[in-house]
């Protein structure tokens, strides 16, 4: 207010500002915003790029029936200035869904399915172009192969204010070729081994797919090869339809319009999964209206009155048809192939629910000893720490540790009772895959999972459960090594007993000396039996895997549920309904 005066400001009307208003595609958003696709960081961003490409290789190659044979070279073209070529053996990609498939975002064959996949949304293949683009101001080379007709190459970039891909240089090769490789260039980024580098991305991804093979050529010239230790491709999953304990109304109202039933009860019956006419009948005697009428005419109102119906009745859980987990033979030949463990205890869970709809599964595996756990330098040298392997539908997740429901259950263990006293100092690798039809992210960056009461609790348990036997192998050989000391200190002073008691006795010393030895011998035996007594009464206090002091604990991690997940919660026949719809509640 110069001297002392009012100053009038103009008022802008609804016309002008309506002329600022503009529309945006997806891809001009995550052009300004792609660190929401992890692509910030520069060790980070190289790692995610490799990420992006080898998951939908593994995905393409198991859909066609192919063992993955995955081919990665990254190359230093100046200073943070890499050029990736990831080539696989798989179907390939048709010359009319190449250039949407790499060069258009939120276009693929996966985020329409409730199927179990390593991608979802159909964004990272897609966002590498782009970061290419944005970095180097050049497009993606590719060449695709199919099993009709002549392979093609091309280069594709992105119209980001249409989000559409633009191809250029198109044309036939004379040559054989079956598969897809890609070639990206891109500026800013930084080549490291580290924990969070592309050498440890591919490593952990050779470990939770035993049946690819994964060769990998680095900035230097240095190549590596996991080889496959599985020849059997895993069974594809199967897309499942949607639970009705898992719908909302807004997704209700959605998947009526576009179904091709002409009645309500039918659509229900057809478009949802475990929904038979027993619930049809439950659901007609709940809502006011006719169940006869057209899907496509279903008010709001009464789509709300179905999933108030939905909530009333009791459900079989859903299909767990759709989940592969990775099974606890190949995790073991992975692991004892690339992690060369002294002890190794694997073990698969049964199929529970999450959100009331979505089923998953935890895989969970401890290693000890060997070359289990990361390398880190210490005051005394080269010193073993704490390795969490966190994968999602068999895929790593390397970064936002912190974040993940996998980090936080790991750390809720209470790791004494199973001997093991310093967990972060100890040589252990604990290897948890989280499988579902869909994984439950915290971001678009898709590298951690959300700590979810369910799905913490049964991580928890699966640790517990696992815990056990290591803690078992621990406590072993901690035994040993206390017989193994207590032995030596033994025969160490034998001499000087032996010396002692001639010059009292005046008996030959080497009589003395092979007694003294028989009794040691004698007691550590009956030390021994005792201890395996025990041990073995042990073993079979715990029944079914649960002794009482870990009993007690996986009631306190099931404090809310009263206990119903101790049951194995999840089976595949048991009802979902009023009586989960508590548990969940209280959770």
């Amino acid at each position: 207010m110069p001297d002392g005066k009012l100053v009038e400001s103009k008022i802008i009307g609804a016309e002008q500002l309506a002329k600022e208003f503009k529309e945006h595609s997806v891809a001009e958003f995550f052009k300004k915003n792609k660190q929401m696709l992890g692509l910030y960081g520069k060790v980070r961003t190289l790692t995610t790029v490799i990420h992006e490409y080898v998951t939908n290789n593994l995905d393409a190659c198991e859909e066609a029936n192919i063992l993955p044979d995955i081919d990665v070279k990254i190359d230093e073209l100046g200073p943070e200035y890499y050029e990736i070529t990831v080539k696989d053996n798989g179907p390939g990609l048709t010359r009319e869904t190449v250039g949407k498939a790499l060069g258009q975002l939120l276009a693929g064959t996966k985020f329409h399915r409730m199927i179990q996949s390593r991608g979802q949304q159909g964004i990272g293949a897609a966002g590498v172009t782009m970061l290419s683009q944005m970095t180097t101001g050049k497009p993606i080379k590719v060449i695709t192969g199919t099993a009709k007709g002549k392979p093609i190459s091309l280069e594709i970039s992105i119209d980001p204010k249409l989000n559409q891909p633009k191809i250029i240089n198109l044309r036939e090769l004379d040559k054989e070729f079956r598969g897809l490789a890609v070639q990206a260039k891109i500026k800013g980024v930084l080549y490291r081994e580290s924990e969070q580098g592309p050498l440890e991305y591919l490593r952990r991804t050779a470990i939770a797919n035993p049946h690819a093979q994964i060769k990998f050529r680095d900035p230097a010239g240095q190549t590596v090869t996991f080889k496959r230790s599985a020849n059997v491709i895993p069974k594809p999953p199967r897309a499942v339809k949607p639970h009705p304990k898992g719908v909302t109304v807004d997704e209700l109202m959605t998947l009526a319009k576009y179904t091709d039933s002409r009645k309500i009860n039918s659509f229900l019956r057809n478009d949802f999964d475990r929904m038979g006419q027993k619930a049809v009948d439950e659901i007609t005697k709940q809502v006011s209206f006719d169940l006869n009428k057209d899907p496509k005419q279903m008010r709001w109102d009464e789509a709300e009155e179905i999933i108030k119906a939905f909530k009333e009745i009791n459900f079989i859980a859903p299909s767990t048809d759709a989940l592969r987990p990775i099974g606890e033979e190949r995790i073991k030949k992975s692991l004892q192939n690339i992690v060369e463990p002294e002890f190794l205890h694997v073990m698969t869970r049964k199929p529970q629910v999450y959100a009331g709809g979505f089923p998953f599964q935890i895989e969970v595996s401890i290693a000890y000893g060997g070359k289990a756990g990361r390398t880190v330098a210490g005051p005394e040298g080269q010193e073993k720490r704490l390795e969490i392997m966190r994968f999602a539908n068999r895929a790593p997740l390397l970064f936002d540790a912190g974040n993940c429901a996998i980090t936080k259950a790991v750390h809720s263990i209470d790791w004494k009772r199973y001997d093991i006293k310093d967990i972060d100092k100890a040589p252990v690798t604990v290897l948890v895959n989280f499988i579902s039809v869909y994984v439950p992210y915290t971001g678009a960056g898709k590298q951690a999972i959300a700590d979810l009461d369910e799905v913490i609790e049964e991580i928890r348990l699966a640790l517990m459960q696992t815990g056990r036997k290591a803690g078992h192998y621990i406590a072993g050989k901690r035994r040993e090594a206390e017989k193994q000391l207590k032995r030596e200190i033994f025969f160490k002073y034998i001499p000087e007993i032996v010396n002692a008691l001639d010059a009292i006795t005046k008996i030959d010393k080497k009589a003395l000396q092979s007694r003294l030895e028989k009794m040691v011998m004698a007691k550590l035996k009956l030390e021994e039996k005792k201890e395996a007594e025990e041990l073995k009464q042990e073993i079979e206090k715990m029944g079914n895997g649960l002794d009482s002091q870990s009993e007690k604990e996986e009631k306190s991690a099931g404090k809310g549920t009263k206990g119903k997940k101790k049951k194995e919660a999840g089976k595949e026949r048991k009802p979902v309904g009023k009586k989960e719809k508590k548990t969940e509640g209280k959770k």
